[in-house]
């Protein structure tokens, strides 16, 4: 049971850490779908500090900050991963894109173009983009548990560990790194600046030179063809 005097402190601290909490809730909300309400990631993100405040143990040698900030970002993430994006009938076409992208990569031995995965799938090349702009609204930046969450390692080279680490560990880590290299040219840039330079969408769209809802569709047929990559290995 805390004392009078210990609940002072944790009140102080927890004080002293919420300003961390937005500024990570803000970083956050910019890489995510418009319908994300940043005060539930702020909520989540201080149900991972006062779980922080309750864990820590300076005798593990990691600063309190440390701690704190990956609790906090740990928080939020799971509370978006326990949402549902995705209507069933969009995730059933979402698979239907992986399937159709992975045919195709294995018969042409290449990356497909955006029109030749728009004809495997029986649709217009208009609707095909307008299926990876329902797709990419529901996806929760789906490599963050597959890629390092800072941005101290090159962006085809080392993969940190994370809670889905089995699926990179060995010759699944390997093959990631190899798919993200046969990306075009356009899609790596695009990953590369979202994941590694936590650029958001219309700061990607400025450099590509396309708009926010093209890098949307452009970032849904990168993690297509990564997917497909990565079933079989």
């Amino acid at each position: 049971m805390y004392t009078a005097q210990g609940k002072i402190h944790q009140q102080a601290q927890l004080d002293a850490y919420l300003p961390m909490v937005r500024r990570q809730a803000l970083a956050l909300q910019v890489r995510l779908p418009a319908g994300v309400d940043l005060d539930d990631l702020i909520q989540a993100g201080i149900v991972g500090l006062l779980e922080a405040l309750g864990r820590y143990d300076a005798s593990q040698g990691a600063q309190f900050s440390t701690f704190a900030s990956q609790r906090v970002r740990g928080a939020m993430l799971d509370e978006l991963r326990s949402r549902d994006w995705l209507p069933r009938s969009v995730r059933r076409q979402a698979r239907a894109l992986d399937e159709a992208t992975r045919n195709l990569q294995q018969r042409l031995g290449r990356a497909p173009e955006e029109h030749e995965i728009a004809a495997e799938l029986d649709i217009d090349l208009a609707t095909y983009r307008l299926l990876l702009g329902d797709i990419n609204n529901g996806q929760l930046m789906p490599f963050e548990e597959l890629l390092a969450e800072g941005s101290e390692h090159r962006f085809v080279g080392k993969v940190s560990a994370t809670p889905l680490a089995e699926l990179i560990e060995g010759e699944k880590r390997e093959a990631l790194v190899a798919a993200i290299a046969e990306l075009p040219e356009r899609e790596k840039l695009l990953m590369a600046l979202y994941y590694q330079e936590e650029l958001n969408l219309k700061e990607i769209g400025a450099v590509l030179g396309v708009s926010e809802s093209r890098v949307c569709q452009l970032h849904s047929q990168a993690v297509s063809r990564l997917r497909g990559a990565l079933i079989e290995v």
